[in-house]
């Protein structure tokens, strides 16, 4: 059982991504005044009133896409529809009834689900003396809201509780107890075909077309009984490319989706050499000790590859990447894919790591035993560490010139930590700090 799904559907531009954007809290889906900005179902879950349930955005209704992507759109709503336990019919109340939201209605009608008329841009008097005339549509009693404001949200979330089947065991959750990777790699190099065959359901759109997904999206699926997040990432490009800014929002929302995961899975196409933006992703991923697990994709694709060339091909051209694991797949056959989640439990598993503190200076002392830093005139002093975090490992330790442990003497000690304490594969996080001389006082 999953959790209930609340489903937001219109015509385009009526405010449907920033009305999920003002309930959930935060910029899930990209809002920008362009018809179609929203392909995929951009998802989140919402708590309210006790009551846990995932809040879907689609794209609009009757859209026609400039990338002719307007079928694989269509299926997308379809499928959230018929999945559906509420639906929100977003309508513009400062544009007024316009036939599209007849062809909207007309298709919601065939479904047997009465939804709920959210009449959204209500931001004044004159706009709520119009909010009757939205009756005719035969949905009930209109609520009107605000997205860009917040106006009118509170009754909204209330009437959606309220609509809400009875709850199940999997309100429950938490969310911070499920496994969170962020799908990531440039465009087209499988991420989204790798997440519908995770979610078993064709969640996010499969194209030939590079660049098809814009937003980041969250998918929640079972492995084995447990559940898993997988969000997939818009692919990025290179800067220079960001001609507009839904590109921009969609690589903020990459960023964002890294920061907020508990892994990335950074995907390549094995017949293409590494980019620059693949270089600049792995360097974000490092920069915020995030751990990595490399997939090699499409070998179905290159049947005479030769894995240990390629293998060493990725480490050399991604040296901060060098622990990271390496899977070879292929997301549309499914090759190597419970492989890859089965890497993940274990990655999850040496961030979790406890390092005692003995433990952890006997570790500190043997490395500075077996090598000591360059010292620039001032000799070294390593005095003690201590582990100050988990997700990713933390350790602070307490030196006499902190300048003189940082960059390579730095990647020797987690190298050192990470045979040590048996998390190989996993980014460690140094701090370190000057110890202040203690000086003693004389007796007046």
């Amino acid at each position: 059982m999953s959790l209930p799904r609340v489903t937001i559907v219109g015509r385009p531009n009526v405010g449907k991504s920033s009305l999920l954007n003002r309930i959930v809290g935060r910029r899930v889906s990209i809002v920008e005044p362009t018809a179609g900005v929203t392909r995929d179902r951009v998802s989140a879950n919402v708590t309210v009133h006790g009551r846990r349930f995932e809040l879907v955005d689609t794209g609009g209704l009757g859209l026609v896409d400039e990338a002719k992507l307007k079928d694989h759109i269509e299926s997308q709503i379809q499928v959230a529809l018929a999945s559906a336990d509420v639906i929100l019919f977003v309508v513009d109340g400062r544009d007024g009834h316009v036939p599209s939201d007849d062809m909207v209605a007309r298709r919601l009608r065939t479904l047997g689900k009465a939804p709920l008329l959210v009449v959204n841009k209500v931001e004044s008097h004159l706009d709520e003396l119009t909010i009757a005339s939205w009756l005719r549509l035969g949905f009930g009693e209109p609520i009107a809201v605000s997205a860009m404001e917040g106006w009118g949200t509170s009754e909204l979330l209330e009437r959606i509780v309220a609509a809400l089947p009875e709850p199940t065991a999997d309100e429950q959750l938490v969310d911070d107890d499920l496994l969170r990777f962020a799908v990531i790699g440039k465009r087209n190099s499988g991420k989204s075909t790798l997440v519908n065959h995770l979610a078993g359901e064709e969640r996010v759109i499969v194209s030939e077309i590079a660049g098809t997904t814009r937003d980041a999206v969250d998918v929640v699926f079972d492995f084995d009984g447990t559940k898993l997040v997988a969000i997939d990432t818009a692919g990025v490009r290179k800067k220079k490319s960001v001609e507009h800014a839904i590109d921009m929002f969609a690589h903020t929302r990459a960023t964002e989706s890294i920061r907020r995961a508990h892994i990335a899975v950074h995907m390549f196409d094995v017949r293409e050499k590494i980019s620059q933006v693949d270089k600049s992703l792995a360097a974000y991923c490092v920069m915020h000790h995030k751990p990595v697990l490399l997939v090699g994709n499409k070998i179905d694709l290159a049947p005479d590859l030769d894995l240990e060339k390629w293998d060493a091909y990725i480490k050399q051209q991604l040296p901060g990447l060098d622990h990271a694991p390496v899977v070879f797949a292929s997301a549309k056959d499914g090759m190597n894919v419970r492989e890859m989640l089965d890497l993940l439990f274990e990655l999850r598993e040496q961030t979790k790591v406890e390092m005692s503190t003995p433990d952890l200076n006997a570790a500190l002392q043997a490395a500075r035993e077996r090598l000591m830093p360059a010292s620039g005139g001032i000799f070294p002093k390593l005095f003690y560490g201590t582990q100050i975090g988990k997700e990713p490992l933390s350790v602070l330790v307490f030196v006499n010139e902190p300048r003189l442990f940082r960059g390579q003497y730095e990647r020797y000690l987690v190298q050192q930590l990470r045979d040590a304490f048996d998390c190989p594969e996993v980014p460690i996080r140094i701090v370190f700090r000057r110890r202040e001389k203690v000086v003693l006082r004389e007796r007046g």
